[in-house]
């Protein structure tokens, strides 16, 4: 039985192929999408040293995949965007040697990508179930033509790895539902988001290492921004909800029964010198607001910051790019909304959002509005120029002129090019300020509360 699925890695193409083919290096996660990261963050452990097996490359020479699979991007002209698309493939305890497990990877790759795409495929055996690493390339080097990564692919990966875990006497998941048909979790890990299970998910792990009692577990989801449901079978069924979410999630929904979790603690429990380990892990105690440092330094009110007359866009992302610095240069200091503090792997687009901004010199929300109407604008006039050049190359009055049309069709292309990245980029922005307005909005929110709370354990002291 076998477990299945791919996201795309948006940054750059070496770190991941680098990870996938040695899992003993260790790679900033700055460099990779946020699932990518994720997935680091677990191969970091001291305590589960990742020994790498079998390598395979198809399509490309193992030692040189990543030389190839640029060469491709290059060749065609296809070097933004997904850069490669990160699968996996996990069986069940026990249920495969590594080399079955290795040559399913193989024949499974092969059937979903190999016709058209580069991959390397690796077997990893730093858990009890066996899995394997694939990393395709974006770009097909027969055709030229980006994988387009639907919904449908992911069902197509599923039905050909059970079908070759078939052949090779394995057995297959009868009837799964597929993504639990929850859309919106796939787009956006699509997008390289996380949903708020994603979030929640890696708290509870990250908490679980500090706990040994129910007390420590929920006073540490607390303190990073979590709230517990109050009802009467909470404490076999414990609900979660954080500030902005519009509903509470079960967390042994997540596979964090109550017996899992005592069995974590009970573990932590046992482990000699677990209390140097967490008392080097204190339950965090905010004393210092970033959020409102930057609010005053900069004179500047969020809730004044989003009416329908003035959006100052510019300011929201030079708000969260200043408070994710703070934060990463004085120790000791977390935001406190669960939801921010996940946004932070995004502070690349963030960056290159704020320096767009600057740089066409746009401060408002219509502003914004303007230079994408102006940009789209500037793109259908100079299509329709190369349309006309177009239809004069189809019917040339002698090869002279035909190949000077196009010389200036191609002159015409690469002016779109740059005023295509420019719109996209606008784009996001556009989408993405409302998000960030709330997120901000909400972290001022915790952080008000908060300094109530810590002006009150002052005052009693």
């Amino acid at each position: 039985m076998a477990t299945t699925g791919f996201w795309p890695v948006k940054n750059r193409l070496k770190e991941v192929i680098d990870y996938a083919d040695n899992p003993d290096k260790t790679t900033e996660h700055k460099y990779l999408d946020n699932d990518l990261a994720a997935a680091l963050e677990y191969t970091e452990n001291d305590d589960k040293t990742d020994k790498k097996m079998f390598v395979t490359g198809i399509n490309c020479i193992t030692e040189k995949a990543y030389e190839q699979m640029t060469a491709t991007k290059q060749r065609y002209g296809k070097l933004g965007g997904n850069v490669a698309y990160h699968g996996f493939q996990s069986f069940k305890t026990r249920e495969v040697t590594p080399e079955e497990c290795h040559q399913i990877g193989i024949e499974t790759a092969k059937r979903m990508w190999g016709y058209d795409y580069e991959i390397v495929v690796t077997t990893h055996l730093n858990t009890d179930n066996l899995h394997n690493h694939i990393v395709v390339n974006s770009v097909s080097f027969r055709t030229g033509r980006k994988f387009e990564n639907h919904i449908s692919d992911h069902h197509k990966l599923r039905e050909i790895s059970d079908a070759v875990c078939q052949e090779y006497g394995k057995s297959v998941i009868e009837n799964a539902k597929f993504y639990g048909g929850d859309k919106k979790a796939y787009w956006l890990h699509k997008d390289g988001k996380k949903t708020h299970r994603d979030m929640l998910k890696a708290d509870i792990e990250e908490v679980l290492k500090y706990s040994k009692t129910r007390y420590d577990f929920e006073s540490r989801l607390k303190a990073l921004g979590y709230t517990f449901g109050r009802t009467e079978d909470n404490y076999r069924h414990p609900t979660v909800i954080a500030k902005g979410w519009k509903r509470p999630i079960r967390i042994d929904t997540l596979g964090y029964t109550v017996d899992v979790i005592n069995a974590r603690m009970e573990e932590n429990e046992n482990t000699l010198y677990f209390f140097r380990i967490q008392n080097e892990h204190p339950i965090y105690r905010p004393k210092q607001f970033p959020l409102e440092k930057v609010l005053g330094d900069l004179q500047f009110e969020i809730e004044h910051s989003y009416d329908d007359i003035t959006v100052f866009v510019d300011k929201l992302f030079l708000i969260v790019l200043t408070v994710f610095e703070i934060i990463d240069n004085l120790s000791g200091i977390m935001l406190l909304s669960p939801e921010l503090r996940h946004a932070k792997n995004d502070y690349n687009k963030y960056y290159d959002a704020y320096a767009f901004l600057k740089h066409n010199d746009i401060h408002t929300i219509s502003e914004l509005s303007n230079c994408i109407l102006e940009t789209k604008t500037q793109i259908a006039d100079l299509e329709a120029g190369r349309q006309k050049i177009s239809n004069q190359i189809r019917r040339p009055k002698s090869p002279e002129e035909q190949a000077e049309n196009k010389e200036r069709r191609k002159a015409i292309s690469a002016q779109i090019q740059p005023l295509r990245k420019k719109l996209r980029r606008a784009e996001w922005i556009f989408k993405e300020s409302p998000h960030l307005y709330e997120l901000l909005q909400t972290e001022h929110r915790l952080e008000q509360a908060a300094k109530t709370k810590y002006r009150q354990r002052s005052y009693e002291r």
